[in-house]
């Protein structure tokens, strides 16, 4: 959009951005929570150790990596089991797990990692502290896992395509944070510079335990192979990223955190239109953009899935990048607004996947005018879920209308249109998608379909004098809270809500998941239905005795001869 008083290039609107198949099109960018961890680490020159390694031959102990900051140490304290086979899962129900781990904060004393291991490897069942910031566990990618110990027993280097055909030694299923299990709240660190960002404790704990997998890979090599066996070359070290399996557990966040969520996506949406306001490229940031694309290229072809969905965005994906490399290839990208001519083109020929993969290339080269807006991206306002009960009856319904107009012709009567409900399963209490019509769920329905909601609560309000306080109405009709709350919530926070209705017979949790994932920095997205994923994390990245500020940014795209 273009602000005609000044000529300016403004954010995209809202009703085109926050559509789930746009969101479940996102790629990792300069804003992504992992790359923001790496360059704060390399920046500031973080020291890193290993005071703890206590593995027996079987693969069964205890271990310690700390990372060390300008003001405080954090320290993964890391268990490794001896799990069979037939136990391996990667459900959230699982009750046994390869490695179990804990980010303790600060270096725990040898009775701190004893008590840790009394809980940490009971996950759910056990209990953490405040000094713990988050909990989490592994299960090992049995056939690669089981080919690399072998290879590296057997004095030569595991396969390479084996490794790209999976990315991963180890998947997490579930890294815990913000007070889950006794662990710390996140108030606790919001103050902290290196914790202000989103996430930044979970992104550490994966960041450190992926040293971890890789030394005891060579540990049970060692092992197994006595002096036959050598370490793993750096630059297939470098290939193995950690795996994540994630499922509906994460996918009502979005809904359920509204002003970090959209905080995300503006700060994203603000980079976006701050680089294609840039009047002129320079060949360096040209140069760097072409680079990153062939990189890219490289990381697509690498990128597998067996689901049908996912195997034809690929296909699109792959067509729009040779599409995107015919079109720069003709063009300078030095003058007349060059990033802002490659946005509009590409909204007019490209998927939408290919879009924001153009869109996350774009930020590349300028750093500089985008990387302070990781800044904004946590969610500070305490007081914003306080509903202003002065606000008048048509002041609300205007906000309704601002917010979820698009919803307010839905037919809400439709079985279609209400095919489904979200509900906490009683197990795991985690959240669950099920078939409204076909199963017993509706009573126990959770407020994650805030499109319904506002449509249901419009209507109410249509007989209500427009002058009147929405306080009255709310004390009339408490089950509408939630979504006055909301309506005003996105008065000030415009992507705080989905424009899709989220219990249809056609909606694809996975594009939540997919949204979420994109800003945590994960990459090769592979479904395995509709409701959950696996992923990489910080495949490509340098271990933490390699980080500098060389390498802590860009290495999310794998290198590729010229």
């Amino acid at each position: 959009m273009l602000d005609a008083q000044n000529n300016k290039i403004e954010r995209r609107e809202p009703a085109q951005v926050m559509r789930l198949s746009r969101l479940g099109s996102l790629h990792q960018c300069r804003l992504s929570f992992m790359r923001n961890l790496t360059r704060r680490m390399a920046r500031e020159g973080w020291q890193f150790s290993r005071p703890v390694f206590d593995i027996n031959d079987a693969g069964v102990g205890r271990a310690v990596y700390s990372a060390k900051g300008p003001d405080r140490t954090y320290s993964l304290v890391a268990f490794a089991h001896d799990l069979p086979a037939e136990l391996r899962s990667d459900r959230v129900i699982a009750e046994a797990w390869d490695a179990t781990f804990a980010l303790f904060d600060g270096v725990p004393t040898t009775e701190d990692v004893d008590r840790l291991s009394q809980n940490v490897p009971l996950q759910e069942a056990g209990r953490v502290s405040e000094k713990e910031l988050s909990l989490s566990r592994a299960n090992r990618s049995g056939r690669l896992w089981a080919h690399v110990v072998d290879s590296l027993a057997a004095g030569h280097q595991p396969d390479a395509d084996q490794i790209a055909q999976v990315g991963y030694l180890m998947r997490t299923t579930a890294v815990y944070g913000s007070g889950k299990f006794g662990a710390a709240d996140r108030e606790k660190l919001s103050d902290r510079p290196e914790m202000n960002a989103p996430f930044q404790a979970e992104m550490l704990s994966v960041f450190l335990t992926r040293a971890f997998v890789r030394d005891l890979v060579q540990h049970m090599a060692q092992a197994k192979g006595g002096d036959t066996a050598v370490p793993l070359d750096p630059a297939l070290a470098r290939d193995f990223g950690i795996g994540n399996s994630t499922g509906l557990g994460m996918a009502p966040f979005i809904v359920n955190h509204p002003i970090l969520f959209n905080n995300w996506i503006m700060a994203r949406e603000e980079a976006i239109a701050r680089v294609r306001n840039v009047e002129t490229g320079t060949l360096d940031a040209v140069t760097t953009f072409r680079n990153l694309l062939h990189r890219s290229e490289a990381s697509i072809h690498n990128w597998h899935s067996a689901h049908e969905i996912q195997i034809a965005k690929l296909a699109t994906l792959r067509k729009d990048l040779q599409t995107i490399s015919g079109f720069v290839a003709g063009d300078d990208l030095l003058n007349d607004h060059p990033w802002d001519r490659l946005h509009r083109w590409a909204a007019k020929t490209l998927s939408e996947d290919g879009q924001e993969l153009l869109a996350s290339l774009m930020l590349e080269p300028y750093g500089d005018l985008v990387d302070t807006l990781t800044q904004d991206m946590s969610d500070n306002a305490s007081d914003a879920f306080v509903i202003d009960g002065h606000q008048t009856i048509s002041q609300t319904r205007d906000q309704i209308e601002n917010s979820f107009g698009w919803a307010l012709g839905i037919d809400w009567a439709s079985r279609e249109n209400i095919a489904r409900a979200w509900y906490v399963s009683e197990e795991k209490l985690e959240p669950r998608l099920g078939e409204r019509f076909d199963e017993p769920i509706a009573e126990y329905e959770q407020p994650l379909a805030p499109a319904r909601d506002a449509a249901l609560a419009h209507a109410a309000m249509m007989d209500w004098d427009a002058g009147q306080p929405v306080a009255d109405f709310l004390l009339r009709h408490p089950e509408h809270r939630h979504t006055i709350r909301r309506a005003q919530i996105n008065a000030t926070a415009p992507y705080s809500e989905i424009h899709d209705n989220t219990i249809s017979a056609t909606v694809l949790p996975i594009d939540m998941l997919r949204a979420k994932l994109a800003f945590f920095g994960a990459t090769h997205f592979d479904p395995r239905s509709d409701r959950w994923v696996r992923i990489s994390m910080y495949s490509g990245a340098p271990y933490p005795e390699d980080l500098n500020q060389g390498n802590a940014d860009l290495w999310v795209y794998p290198e590729v001869s010229s």
